[in-house]
């Protein structure tokens, strides 16, 4: 028992100097910064390129529509999640009818989604501001790692951030009017203000992370780029 607790507590001590290892390039990148968290550090430069560049593709009018990945659905019968047509009225109109009665909204929604990507930046650079240095080995070792690490730990603060910026957005384009103008369109989706607003956050958020993600790959996969000089040699 006595070999095998030590072997044990010998291959501990290795993972644990591998993991010490893999994260001293940034370690050391975040210590002459002179800041202990890491939106000081290369991770807080390249989340912030990679949100901007990503907020503003979603900003461009008809970006969330354009693209099936990230589109935003409708709320489907009474509940808050996206996409599809659904409703309690299924059984009596035709798709048609449907399509018709909810396209519009649907516009709608994925236009309110865009003008709110376009006002996110500073909230996004606030919560990456914000994040401290508690997974470097992770975050280097995949390829959306920042994203990833942003998304659990920022997440929810960003939805709560969000929220409000999609509701306005909605008020703007003429969403919310057009729901409570037309009781079959409530009706067909199941929704009010509250559900309507909840699910278009929760979607577009989700898009906007997905984004994110492809601008991170893209920027570890060309360090000379726009964030070369803080991102050369990291990876």
């Amino acid at each position: 028992m006595t070999d095998f607790s030590n072997e044990l507590s010998r291959r501990a001590v290795l993972i644990a100097l591998a993991a010490g290892a893999a994260a001293l390039p940034f370690m050391r990148l975040a210590h002459a910064a002179g800041f202990p968290g890491i939106g000081a550090g290369g991770f807080g430069t390249l989340l912030n390129h990679a949100s901007d560049s990503a907020l503003n593709k979603l900003g461009v009018p008809g970006a969330f529509y354009g693209d099936p990945v990230v589109r935003i659905g409708l709320p489907t019968g009474g509940s808050s999640s996206g996409g599809g047509l659904g409703g309690m009225l299924g059984g009596v109109m035709s798709a048609g009818s449907k399509f018709g009665l909810t396209d519009g909204l649907t516009h709608k929604l994925n236009q309110a989604a865009g003008v709110a990507a376009l006002q996110a930046k500073p909230v996004f650079h606030t919560a990456i501001s914000h994040l401290s240095l508690s997974d470097a080995p992770g975050i280097i070792g995949k390829s959306d790692g920042a994203t990833q690490y942003l998304h659990t730990s920022a997440g929810p603060d960003l939805h709560h951030k969000l929220r409000p910026m999609i509701d306005d957005a909605l008020s703007q384009v003429g969403a919310f009017r057009m729901l409570e103008s037309n009781t079959q369109l409530s009706a067909l989706i199941g929704a009010g203000r509250d559900k309507l607003g909840e699910s278009v956050t929760r979607q577009a958020l989700n898009g906007i992370f997905t984004y994110i993600a492809a601008e991170e790959r893209h920027l570890r996969a060309n360090p000379m780029g726009p964030a070369g000089s803080v991102l050369k040699g990291m990876f």
